[in-house]
This record gives C-alpha cells, sequence and structure tokens, in this order.
C-alpha cells in the first residue's frame, strides 16, 4: 500500500472569487500529486515523493511557496521550509532564507548532509553555496499578485504588527511508500506583511512538518502562531501512538477542539502507517489532493 497527500494551503479564495482560476489550481494540484506519485508507482521512497510534490508547488506562482510567495511588511520574500524522514526521524529544515529557488531542497540538504536540523538567514544560505546550489535575486519571488496583495495590506496595517495578516497558504506533502516507510515536507512564504525574521510553524519539527514510520505524517497550513503553541504535527502522532485515537480523530481534536481555544484554524493532511489519508480543515477551504494504490484519487478545493 503506498500513498500521498498534498496541500496547497486553507483559508482559500472565497468559492465567488474563484471561479476564474479555479482550473489552473486544479491543473498545478494534479501535476504535484502526479510528481510525487509517479515516484511511489515506481517502487521510490516516500522522501522523494514529497520533495518531488513540494517541489512542483514551489515553482509555481499560485501558490504562497517559492515563487509567488507571500512578502513581508518591507517587501522581500524569507522563505521556510522542513522535510522529515520517519524511518529514524531525520529532518532538516530552514527558514528566513531569502535567494533559495526550492527552500525544501535545501532543507533536504541540512537532513542529509550537515549535522543540524535547522539553519536560518544568512547562514542557511552559505551553506546552500557550500552545496552548489546556485541562488537566486530575491525579486525571483515577487510577483505583481503578491505585490498587490502586500500594498492592500499596508493601506490597512500601515505599521508592522498593528493586526495579524490573514494567513495565506503554505504547500506540503505527506506519503508512505511501499515499504512503509513514511516523510512529510512543508513549504511556504509566511504572511503578507509579516515582521521579517518572522517563522512560522512550517519548519519548525513537531510543529508544522512531522513523520514517524509505523505511526503517521502530518503537514499542516494555517495560523501558525497557534500550531507552534500546539505542537500540532507531534500531538497528532501522539495522540495515535499513546492514545490509540485514529488518524481522522486525532487530526479532527487539533483542528476542531485544541486550535479553536488558541485562536487558529487551518488545514491538515496526514497519512498513517496502514496508507489511510486524512485531510481536514477548519477553514472555508483548503487546497488538496490524495491518490494512493488502492484507486483513492481526488483533487478538491472547497467540501465536497
Amino acid at each position: 500500500m503506498y500513498a500521498l497527500a498534498i496541500h496547497g494551503g486553507a483559508g482559500v479564495i472565497p468559492r465567488h472569487l474563484l471561479n476564474e482560476c479555479e482550473s489552473e489550481y486544479q491543473r498545478t494540484l494534479e501535476a504535484a500529486l502526479g510528481a510525487g506519485y509517479s515516484i511511489l508507482e515506481r517502487g521510490g521512497s516516500s522522501l522523494d515523493a514529497v520533495m518531488a510534490a513540494v517541489r512542483t508547488l514551489e515553482d509555481d506562482p499560485l501558490f504562497n511557496a517559492g515563487h509567488g510567495a507571500a512578502l513581508t511588511h518591507a517587501g522581500t520574500a524569507e522563505l521556510d521550509a522542513a522535510v522529515m524522514d520517519g524511518r529514524q526521524l531525520r529532518a532538516g529544515a530552514v527558514a528566513a532564507v531569502r535567494r533559495v529557488r526550492n527552500p525544501v531542497e535545501l532543507a533536504r540538504c541540512v537532513m542529509e548532509r550537515s549535522p543540524h536540523v535547522l539553519l536560518v538567514g544568512d547562514g542557511a544560505e552559505e551553506f546552500a553555496l557550500e552545496e552548489g546550489m546556485v541562488l537566486v535575486p530575491n525579486d525571483y519571488f515577487r510577483t505583481p499578485k503578491r505585490v498587490q496583495e502586500l500594498e492592500q495590506h499596508l493601506r490597512r496595517n500601515p505599521l508592522v504588527d498593528l493586526a495579524p495578516a490573514p494567513h495565506q497558504g503554505t504547500v506540503g506533502a505527506v506519503a508512505r511508500d511501499a515499504g512503509g516507510d513514511l516523510a512529510a515536507a512543508t513549504s511556504t512564504g509566511g504572511t503578507t506583511g509579516k515582521r521579517p525574521g518572522r517563522v512560522g510553524d512550517s519548519p519548525l519539527i513537531g510543529a508544522g512538518t512531522y513523520a514517524k514510520n509505523g505511526v503517521c505524517a502530518v503537514s499542516t497550513t494555517g495560523h501558525g502562531e497557534a500550531f507552534i503553541r500546539a505542537v500540532a504535527a507531534y500531538h497528532i502522532c501522539c495522540a495515535l501512538e499513546h492514545r490509540q485515537l485514529t488518524l481522522a480523530g486525532a487530526v479532527r481534536e487539533m483542528l476542531h477542539d485544541i486550535l479553536p481555544a488558541l485562536g487558529g484554524q487551518g488545514g491538515i493532511i496526514a497519512v498513517d502507517g496502514a496508507g489511510n489519508i486524512v485531510t481536514d480543515f477548519s477553514t472555508e477551504g483548503m487546497f488538496r489532493g490524495a491518490r494512493d494504490s488502492c484507486g483513492r484519487h481526488e483533487i478538491a478545493i472547497y467540501r465536497q
């Protein structure tokens, strides 16, 4: 049994405003799902599958990760990403990087080619250069749509930290391969108008990203500060391992009981050790896709 789930963020565009571009979002979600699933079909690893899916989403300006990432209050892009391999609880992450085209790739390098788990800012980019990565100008990440969103935000909130920005997407993937190995990856540009240097849950292992073989793999999206305070991804894993909750029950508890008490909402994708997939959210919708070797194959944005 092998399975893959992806997300492109929760708290999506209201349905009545999405009509013109809904098919574009669906095409990219299908492309990301296909990129990861084709690896699983060929007997590849869950780690390679989640990497392929997230890279596809990072490269598409529709989503808030990589090219097309949300901009800070200063008008720059600062990107975060994490990856976790459930076989040995290996993990790698980067935060506040400004010139790394695919932050999830650098996160994997941190995991596999350094003794560290998390590198940030200039130090992370220096490591990228040491690993032979070609850095891109920060302008690569800026798109007219994100500039417009920042301008609108600044008109409403001219002072940094005056008001929280609405959460805007994050991308992620979770997978179980035919050998039973689990993996998760998450990447984001954060929130529009965020204070430079702010880091959300995505690159924090146990908050926005977690994977443990035989239990589950989790990637989250939404109000990052609430997910951090709840240690959301790890909490879900512990609920399965120590309280014998089902995956659906653990995700539901987090989204509809724990996070609301912290003022948070969002979405979660997860897959358990048997390959069961859960995609749930407490917002109007969540860009998502799921596919497994038993025939499940779906792309969705709003509730069915």
